[in-house]
């Protein structure tokens, strides 16, 4: 019999009708496994990125611009002359100059200094011990003019892409911070996504999600790309809903009774509450807390598993509003048994039909030869 997908007894059964088949875990939606799912839901930026605190320091690079002042104690020392004692303050400003391609930056009487990879504490410590032999109690001040490195990408779906110095103070910035500085997002905050590339490693999260869950607005670290674009979150539903396709959250998260209720709810004549199944993706640790048997999956980091819900419960939906939806998820209902045996009366009804229609057409056949010869006879 045609059916839009497979019965409640297929997928209790945990096991695929076909020889190799992808295998799958079922697990019952429980008050216990809602709770499993609360408790491991997908951590975003705060579970890809571990580091939790501002930037320690800004290290220069190659190709940043530096200022660098230096003071004496008295004027007639080495880079202050004794008639320059009437001046406010005795300090001498060099002109700027860029980290060259082996890192370091030159100063008068001091010579070549290494600032790359270095903090200006560090840069401004060497200079002074540079000097300290020659000039009058010297102090050395180092700061960023042009910073080339330690850049901050903000690209995408923003109103003003751009790359910004990383912040040099303690406090930091963090990822609203960067979007802020780049003129905030342009579309609805539940359609926008937010992707953080790090150091090779790169984790997305829905915006609203950044404002919703504060453990995911990290602080930025230089040479962060932050890449914002639209994408509206949908799930499929298919079987004996009101409507089958691909439906929009419209919100940064759903449930699974808005879920249900978005695709029409169950069709009265035709579903199963019994049979309404979740598919998705866990992660092993997770399938393996909720009781699949994951060792059938070598080596899998995650876990196909079929979540089933009793919608005829009155509780089950209650354990439904509990359950969150996800990007991408599955809403499928079985067809109640009755509309398959109802199916196969109906096909043999038509068999039925078809041969009554057959020995009629015959009979009609037979009376008309009949009916021609008594003509002729006549």
């Amino acid at each position: 019999m045609p059916v839009s997908g497979p019965s409640s007894a297929a997928i209790k059964a945990g096991e695929p009708l076909e020889p190799g088949g992808l295998p799958f875990g079922v697990v019952k939606l429980t008050p216990e496994a809602v709770g499993i799912l609360r408790q491991f839901e997908p951590k975003g930026l705060a579970g890809a990125f571990r580091d939790s605190k501002p930037p320690a320091s800004l290290n220069f690079g190659v190709g940043d611009t530096l200022s660098v002042t230096i003071f004496e104690a008295a004027a007639g020392g080495l880079f202050i002359p004794s008639e320059a004692g009437v001046r406010p303050g005795n300090y001498v400003t060099l002109p700027d100059q860029a980290i060259d391609n082996d890192g370091n930056i030159t100063v008068p009487y001091a010579g070549t200094i290494k600032a790359a990879g270095r903090t200006a504490v560090q840069v401004q410590r060497d200079i002074v011990a540079a000097i300290r032999n020659r000039a009058i109690e010297p102090q050395a001040v180092v700061n960023v003019t042009n910073q080339r490195t330690s850049l901050i990408s903000v690209l995408g779906e923003v109103n003003q892409p751009s790359r910004f110095g990383a912040s040099a103070s303690g406090a930091g910035d963090r990822i609203l911070d960067a979007i802020t500085r780049a003129g905030g997002i342009k579309g609805q905050g539940f359609e926008t996504w937010v992707m953080l590339e790090r150091k090779g490693t790169h984790a997305t999260v829905p915006f609203e999600n950044l404002i919703m869950n504060s453990s995911n607005n990290i602080y930025v670290q230089p040479g962060d790309r932050i890449y914002v674009y639209r994408e509206q979150q949908k799930f499929i539903a298919l079987g004996a809903t009101g409507q089958s396709g691909q439906f929009n959250f419209d919100a940064w998260r759903i449930n699974l009774a808005e879920a249900v209720g978005k695709a029409g709810g169950l069709l009265d004549a035709q579903a199963d509450p019994d049979a309404t199944f979740l598919y998705r993706a866990e992660p092993r640790d997770v399938a393996e807390r909720l009781g699949v048997d994951v060792s059938k999956f070598p080596g899998a980091a995650t876990i196909p598993v079929i979540f089933s819900i009793n919608l005829r419960d009155p509780g089950g939906f209650f354990l439904a509003t509990k359950t969150q939806m996800r990007n991408g998820d599955i809403l499928f209902v079985s067809n109640a048994r009755s509309v398959e045996v109802t199916k196969v009366l109906q096909y043999i009804r038509v068999i039925l039909a078809t041969t009554s229609d057959a020995v009629n057409t015959a009979n009609d056949g037979i009376i008309l030869r009949n009916n021609i010869r008594n003509l002729r006879g006549n």
